[in-house]
């Protein structure tokens, strides 16, 4: 199990360092409103991975219980979605952090928008239907033990990245404005490291 909570770790962590809505959002609050902002919307992202955390548990482990066939189509659809995330990857060839919404939200605002913007966010709602499910051992006992695990794992990692991103958001934007070249390599890096588990899931859903 200690190998397969690495693997998802290494995932997550590179999913939270591609950018994305979530990142997008909080570096943007903490540039217009300060780091204080960017925490609270914070909070909020982390109350929506909670609720795809707590129903992707309640419904992997339904689904794996009730239909045998259930666990090869969600690695196959695990695979293809790494494809597409391989694809947008490279695709992408410019800073997603030119433009930054200059509007001021109150704390409560910032938290609701902090889990809608995650709770919207495909990257996110994917991630927990199709990819997790990969990490999942459905021959083994207590899978709902093992999907809030793996979950809470996600949240973590993704929690601290996005913490460091709030804290330097300044200088973060500052850096991939002026070397665009590093934002290529990084984009390519882990549009490879996406297609190569995703050929890796593909391989082992056909034994």
């Amino acid at each position: 199990m200690s190998t397969t909570v690495l693997a998802f770790a290494m995932i997550s962590l590179g999913m939270a360092l591609t950018p994305g809505p979530n990142m997008i959002y909080l570096i943007s609050r903490s540039l217009c409103q300060g780091k204080t902002a960017g925490f609270i919307s914070l909070a909020g992202t982390a109350l929506g991975f909670v609720f795809y955390m707590l129903c992707a548990a309640l419904g992997i482990t339904a689904l794996l219980m009730t239909i045998p066939l259930a666990y090869d189509v969600l690695k196959i659809a695990g695979a293809l979605y790494l494809i597409y995330l391989g694809w947008k990857a490279i695709r992408s060839s410019h800073s997603p952090f030119e433009m930054v919404n200059v509007q001021s939200y109150s704390n409560s605002k910032l938290l609701l928008m902090g889990f809608l913007t995650n709770l919207l966010n495909p990257k996110i709602a994917m991630m927990y239907l199709a990819l997790l499910p990969q990490f999942i051992r459905p021959h083994e006992n207590y899978v709902l033990l093992q999907t809030i695990s793996l979950g809470l794992v996600q949240i973590i990692i993704s929690l601290i990245v996005n913490s460091i991103f709030i804290l330097t958001a300044s200088s973060f934007t500052q850096f991939l404005n002026r070397h665009t070249l590093w934002l290529k390599l990084q984009k390519w890096f882990m549009g490879t490291v996406f297609f190569g588990l995703a050929t890796q899931i593909m391989l082992s859903a056909r034994r």
